[in-house]
């Protein structure tokens, strides 16, 4: 900005006018080149009528472009790690090496910070100093400014910068620059996955698709300990919570072993439902929870809400419709040593409430004079869950022996409504036949897509829907 400005001021002044009214054009630019030696760092030459720049102004792109790897790999689709080796000039200082350490602490703001570079190189011609890598983004001109020159004055050092080659590969490269780099210009570049154990589960936009197995690979190598990526081919399956997926890059073994809130899970990733990003979640619910509480998980998967909850000496009925997530759940009782505390089910999420959830309940609640035990249903199935919650119309015969002793449900769902609180409590209330308001709360788990929120709602099914009176 400061360069600009001096050559705005330039062209407007009377000297440099008359100058150039009186010279053809390339006259102006030697005008040009007489008065750029005032300008640190700008390099003009004539010749032949061309306007050409000298090496010193592809340096100082080449250290714009310090972050960025090799132009050519744009739209490579194999990954070629070669291809993404560049040099580029950086300013350094000379330092005596007794001086290094003293230096670094000195000019940190000023210093080379880039994971994966060395701060300091040797000098190939004194074996007794150092370079030290300045930021060329700090240091565009290769000039300290008189803050930093002062420091070095003080320390005896000279403060003289050098330009130095600086080679870099593949490897100094993070994982979005490698894609940014590679894909077309203009389109998103979504570097983002889920960690399931070893495997990066990817959800590729169609754009990225051509250069799906390239992306796996580049995530593979910048992640240490995986050793699988996967991309998402298909909508989660409603019915078992499952989706098809292709392996991109590494080993095919999809049956992993993940650790959330201390507790250990073991699951095959390709036929299970595994989202790592509810931990949070799955811990809110199990804190509601009291040692000798009653949970039923209508849609347990392999059991992030079952087996914490069994740990916390509760009561757990764990029930999922996918044989495959119920053999992983009785695995993993067994894994966590807690199978004493769960009763499995491999049912309908119906016909679970109909028949274990509804003989339990009309077999406890009647038992219960003071409010000792919690009954919690949690319905973690956000896609249909909320349709579920007819069956609690009329479930029990009789009468509340305690209003306080009615089930509590956590009850998850999916809205794109503008209000998305008010469009999950109103399906809930048409489910139910009855207004919750007042006796309802609603809380946003987290955002799935744009426009698209999960919630859990959590209501006591009210007497007049969970109880048929008997006719007079």
């Amino acid at each position: 900005l400061w360069r600009f400005g001096y050559f705005a001021r330039l062209l407007k002044s009377n000297n440099f006018k008359t100058a150039a009214s009186n010279t053809s054009f390339p006259g102006v630019w030697m005008l040009l080149a007489q008065y750029s030696g005032r300008i640190p760092g700008l390099f003009v030459v004539v010749k032949k009528n061309r306007f050409v720049t000298m090496p010193e102004m592809v340096e100082d792109k080449a250290n714009l472009e310090l972050y960025s790897p090799h132009p050519e790999v744009r739209g490579m689709t194999q990954l070629n790690r070669e291809a993404f080796k560049r040099t580029v000039v950086v300013p350094v200082l000379k330092v005596k090496k007794e001086m290094v350490n003293t230096v670094l602490k000195s000019l940190k703001q000023t210093v080379l910070q880039r994971p994966g570079l060395k701060r300091v190189v040797e000098d190939p011609e004194d074996e007794d100093s150092r370079f030290v890598i300045l930021d060329p983004h700090k240091i565009p001109d290769f000039s300290l400014g008189e803050s930093e020159q002062e420091v070095l004055k003080e320390l005896n050092v000279h403060p003289e910068v050098s330009k130095y080659n600086l080679e870099l590969t593949y490897e100094n490269f993070k994982l979005e620059e490698i894609l940014r780099a590679v894909l077309p210009e203009g389109q998103d570049v979504t570097s983002g996955f889920s960690r399931v154990g070893h495997i990066a589960h990817l959800n590729l936009r169609d754009h990225q698709l051509p250069y799906r197995h390239l992306i796996g690979q580049v995530v593979m190598d910048k992640n240490p300990g995986i050793t699988c990526v996967v991309n998402k081919t298909s909508i989660i399956d409603s019915t078992y919570r499952n989706f098809q997926m292709e392996v991109l890059a590494g080993e095919g073994n999809l049956v992993t072993k993940v650790k959330e809130n201390n507790i250990a899970y073991e699951l095959d990733f390709s036929k299970v439902y595994w989202n790592p990003r509810l931990s949070t979640e799955h811990s809110r619910i199990v804190e509601l929870l009291k040692p000798g509480d009653v949970l039923f998980d209508v849609f347990a998967g392999i059991g992030p809400f079952a087996i914490p909850a069994a740990k916390k000496k509760c009561h757990v009925f764990a029930n999922d419709l996918n044989p495959e997530s119920y053999s992983w759940l009785l695995h993993n009782c067994r894994l966590n040593k807690v199978e004493s505390k769960v009763k499995a089910f491999n049912m309908d999420g119906r016909d679970f409430l109909l028949g274990p959830v509804r003989e339990e309940l009309s077999k406890e609640l009647p038992l219960l004079k003071e409010q000792k035990t919690s009954f919690h249903i949690v319905m973690n199935l956000p896609a249909l869950a909320i349709e579920f919650l007819d069956v609690f119309r009329h479930l029990l015969a009789g009468e509340p022996c305690s209003i306080a002793a009615l089930p509590m449900v956590h009850c998850y769902g999916f809205s794109k409504h503008e209000d998305p609180t008010k469009d999950i409590q109103e399906r809930a209330e048409a489910s139910l036949g009855t207004s919750l308001d007042g006796r309802c709360s609603t809380y946003l788990v987290r955002n799935v897509a744009p426009n698209k929120e999960m919630l859990c709602i959590s209501f006591q099914v009210p007497a007049e829907v969970l109880y048929k009176r008997p006719c007079p």
